[in-house]
């Protein structure tokens, strides 16, 4: 089965030497009700959490496929940079993820560009942590086909209940994995906005159970 969060712009001062911020999940105030929901199989449990005296999304997933979707309006030229902390309880094990059979993920970020983003005639990336692949690998989405790249953020190698933290440069990363389009007026047009970004947890097609949390989620300059 193919499977694939409201953003009010944030106003700061800065200097060229800054690093310019702009939120797009901050759970600390962020009311998860409002995302849309939508299930494949089951129901993912997604709820707000206390941990290491944070506030984070906690999402476990039994037998389970469940995205949560927010609309965003991300101008990539002005913060190209993906900021982000997850961490997972346990492992999937056992898969290949290339194929649908395979096709879980302990946790995911999904970002989409294009006017109706779930649409088939968007283009997505998903950050994962992969259960088969090496890091910094990528391959298309089992059931999306090539619209939709998967690529390993973490993987098998790190350590489960530890906070990882990471920063992806997702403009580069949209020119490395759909095309350099030849300049860079044509890459701005075809890759600048990014219009969704989306949370998903999924055991659906391995039965397994695994439980991820998710930090804030901003884009910076650098």
């Amino acid at each position: 089965m193919p499977k694939l969060l409201r953003f009010t712009p944030l106003l700061i001062a800065f200097n060229a030497s800054a690093t310019f911020e702009r939120p797009a999940v901050q759970f600390s105030d962020e009311n998860i009700s409002s995302w849309k929901v939508k299930h494949f199989q089951g129901r993912t449990q997604y709820s707000r959490v206390w941990l290491d005296d944070q506030q984070v999304l906690k999402a476990t997933s039994s037998n389970s496929a469940t995205i949560i979707t927010k609309p965003i309006r991300i101008d990539l030229e002005e913060t190209p940079y993906l900021n982000w902390s997850w961490r997972v309880e346990n492992q999937l094990k056992g898969l290949n993820e290339t194929t649908k059979d395979g096709d879980d993920y302990a946790a995911r970020i999904y970002l989409a560009i294009g006017s109706n983003w779930l649409s088939s005639t968007s283009k997505a990336i998903n950050y994962v942590w992969s259960s088969n692949q090496p890091r910094f690998s990528r391959w298309s989405n089992a059931f999306a086909g090539e619209r939709v790249q998967m690529i390993a953020i973490r993987g098998t190698t790190d350590s489960v209940s530890t906070w990882q933290n990471e920063k992806r440069n997702v403009y580069q990363d949209f020119i490395n994995t759909f095309g350099d389009k030849g300049s860079e007026q044509a890459n701005r047009k075809a890759y600048r906005y990014l219009n969704g970004i989306a949370i998903m947890t999924d055991t659906d097609n391995s039965g397994q159970v695994v439980t991820a949390y998710y930090g804030d989620i901003f884009f910076s300059t650098k």
